[in-house]
């Protein structure tokens, strides 16, 4: 059933209230560093002088006039973020005090404020089997609000019933942005991967913007306690099994398959060229965030 407004009206006060607690030690660490700056941006162009470099000549223009010119270029000051956030059945497990989708709002939501208090476009476009909705890069404290406001009010629970052969379209969520976003952006893809198929995707998507996969995971995903006969069900394709935890073996070929789909994800990523950004249910975000950007001011820095 889907959120009443008023509900959609606390979660998002209560988010942006628990985001904004935050923004100020995110910017404290390397949010500007990291990713303001990275482009260049066509400005002008002027006369040659002795001393440029002869790649940055204009051509075009120095065959026109008939003596040399070279084209200048401006740093980069504001830049376009991009959310991509599934909003998939899958996301409502959680073993924790929240769930995964939960989890997921109040990271981007942190992520947007800090873009808008950095003067940043920020767009968001969300997804499960399908493309549920597309909002341009903005900028301006309104339109981050409503950003958020659109994100609250994301239900898994509208997506397509189970068992209808529907799964999360992660690759058509990445072919979608680079549709639609035709400049140069960070984009974000909030997810917990629960997919397959999409390697090609992403690897182009990278190619053309600067792509990080911000992974989420519950500790359950992970591992199974003893706590005997337990019913799993796949949210997104209503398969059913029964498992008896109390046997090791059955704990240890669980643990088993998630750490090799762990494995394969962190390999696609990989050979993608793309930053992952781990955080889990059960651990703070904010030094995981923290970690993530200095990682790559070091980098950057090199």
């Amino acid at each position: 059933m889907a959120l009443e407004v008023a509900e959609i009206v606390r979660k998002v006060r209560r988010i942006q209230i628990v985001a904004n607690r935050q923004v100020d030690d995110l910017l404290a660490g390397a949010y500007r560093s990291v990713f303001r700056g990275r482009g260049m941006e066509f400005d002008e162009v002027r006369e040659y002088s002795p001393g440029d470099e002869v790649r940055t000549i204009d051509w075009n223009v120095t065959a026109r006039a008939g003596h040399a010119y070279v084209k200048r270029f401006a740093e980069e000051r504001e830049l376009t973020i991009l959310f991509v956030v599934d909003v998939s059945r899958s996301g409502i497990f959680g073993s924790q005090a929240g769930s995964k989708l939960d989890l997921t709002m109040e990271v981007a939501a942190l992520l947007m404020l800090s873009a808008q208090q950095n003067n940043d476009k920020v767009g968001l476009l969300l997804f499960d089997q399908a493309i549920r909705g597309y909002f341009p890069p903005r900028k301006g404290r309104a339109a981050t609000r409503r950003l958020i406001r659109e994100l609250v009010a994301a239900d898994p629970s509208a997506s397509p019933s189970a068992g209808e052969g529907a799964r999360t379209d992660l690759a058509g969520a990445l072919q979608y942005v680079c549709r639609v976003q035709r400049r140069k952006a960070v984009v974000f893809v909030i997810s917990d991967f629960l997919d397959e198929g999409f390697e090609r995707a992403l690897r182009i998507a990278n190619a053309r913007h600067d792509v990080v996969a911000l992974t989420v995971a519950d500790p359950r995903e992970l591992e199974l306690p003893a706590v005997g006969f337990v019913t799993l069900e796949d949210p997104e394709t209503g398969a059913i099994v029964e498992l008896d935890t109390r046997h090791p073996r059955v704990r240890e070929l669980f643990a088993a398959g998630a750490a090799t789909r762990r494995a394969k994800l962190q390999t696609a990523l990989r050979r993608s060229g793309v930053d992952e950004l781990a955080v889990r249910t059960d651990q703070p975000y904010v030094a995981s965030l923290n970690r993530f950007f200095r990682m790559r001011e070091r980098r950057a820095a090199r």
